[in-house]
């Protein structure tokens, strides 16, 4: 039998399930599309990942395998093998989540909201004072530390979102038919001015940029938790563990939004043709603008979450997450929502790779992660320009 032969044969039997009934059964069970498979997506993403940088991590050790005396580069990546793997799904759901804001315009509007990654600033900023507000009140501990984290990041979010409304009313909305290169240069003229805006705010209310979000005083987020993985003891923080359940649950609902809800029906009929789509009956401004509060409301989560990670932020905080962000939404595919986690998940996780690997190279150290990191873009760029996953286009008939 040649090759030719079983894989037309392979692809027959996976045409044969999809076909099945029980497949089409399967796939119209509301659990199964909204919960078991987008897991499922995340699972494997992380899967991948992991091993691909593992097999890369081991290699590096095999061809340099003592890069400073006494240190045996193998052994060393075995143990903080299962950290690096939680540091970088961590952070990568963190990158994820803005991405998504990218992919979600970029799907409508055709252009790149570079103001995106100050909403993910502001975000943070609101969750600062949001916990200095309860701290100067005595209440920050009285409060259950579940029912507190999650006040602050849904009052985040709606604030971010409702200022990604307010943005998109302003500055784009007069733009929609101007050259793509005008509203390009609006969202970075906006995003120098909502980084001043927070200064003059933080100047006038607290006369600090550097601002510490009080976790401290929270005893349930001060303790680590520690987990088994053979020999190894990881410790792993409490925020990192809220920032996977958190991040995970919010793309299962942006998931069921976007695939399940006339809402998000009328946003992708709208990304394909807005002009027909708002002659069909569909409000094109009312779903822009739902667009850009979910967006917004993203950004936001992303960034108060990743304030309880850090601990001290600033007005500048977007710049660089935001960025690689940005970098994940192309490398997913920009315009395509599944690209985009894939994107983020591996960008954060090659940078946890990275900066547990390379620290133990003196003429290189972790300074040089985001180097290796854009050269990654820079290579799918070359070689495969719509992405790992393809830009989603629709196909107009």
């Amino acid at each position: 039998m040649t090759a030719e032969t079983l894989d037309s044969r392979r692809r027959g039997i996976f045409e044969s399930f999809l076909d099945s009934k029980f497949y089409r059964r399967l796939s119209r069970n509301f659990i199964y599309r909204y919960v078991i498979y987008p897991v499922g997506q995340m699972l494997l993403f992380v899967a991948l990942a992991a091993a691909v940088l593992t097999l890369v991590a081991y290699g590096i050790a095999i061809l340099f395998p003592e890069p400073r005396p006494n240190i045996v580069l193998a052994d060393q990546i075995s143990k903080q093998l299962p950290g690096m793997i939680i540091s970088g799904v961590s952070i990568g759901f963190v990158y994820a989540m803005i991405a998504l804001g990218y992919t979600l315009v970029y799907g409508v509007l055709k252009f790149i909201n570079f103001a995106h990654s100050e909403l993910f600033m502001l975000g943070a900023v609101a969750s600062f004072f949001f916990l200095s507000v309860l701290n100067t009140a005595g209440l920050l501990t009285d409060v259950h530390p579940v029912l507190l984290i999650i006040v602050m990041v849904l009052l985040s979010g709606a604030f971010t979102g409702l200022i990604g409304v307010l943005v998109e009313r302003i500055a784009y909305k007069p733009l929609r038919g101007a050259p793509r290169l005008v509203p390009l240069i609006t969202a970075i003229g906006v995003s120098f001015v909502l980084i001043d805006l927070t200064r003059i705010f933080a100047a006038v209310t607290i006369n600090d940029f550097n601002l510490t979000l009080p976790t401290r005083e929270i005893p349930a987020l001060a303790a680590p938790v520690p987990f088994q993985f053979g020999s190894t003891t990881v410790n792993v923080r409490v925020s990192s563990i809220i920032i996977v359940v958190a991040a995970v649950i919010m793309l299962l609902f942006l998931n069921y939004f976007v695939n399940g809800t006339r809402s998000g029906r009328a946003i992708r009929a709208i990304s394909q043709d807005a002009t027909t789509a708002g002659l069909m009956g569909i409000n094109v401004n009312l779903m822009i603008s739902l667009t850009f509060l979910i967006g917004g409301a993203f950004g936001g989560f992303a960034g108060s979450l990743y304030s309880l990670n850090v601990g001290t932020i600033n007005p500048y905080i977007g710049f660089f997450p935001g960025l690689k962000a940005f970098t994940a939404a192309v490398l997913g595919g920009i315009g395509n929502v599944t690209g985009a986690l894939l994107g983020g998940l591996f960008i954060g996780m090659t940078e946890s790779f990275l900066n547990g690997t390379l620290v133990y190279f003196p003429a290189l150290g972790q300074r040089y992660t985001d180097v290796f990191t854009f050269g990654v873009l820079i290579a799918v760029l070359i070689f495969r320009p719509q992405g790992l996953l393809g830009e989603r286009v629709d196909e107009k008939v």
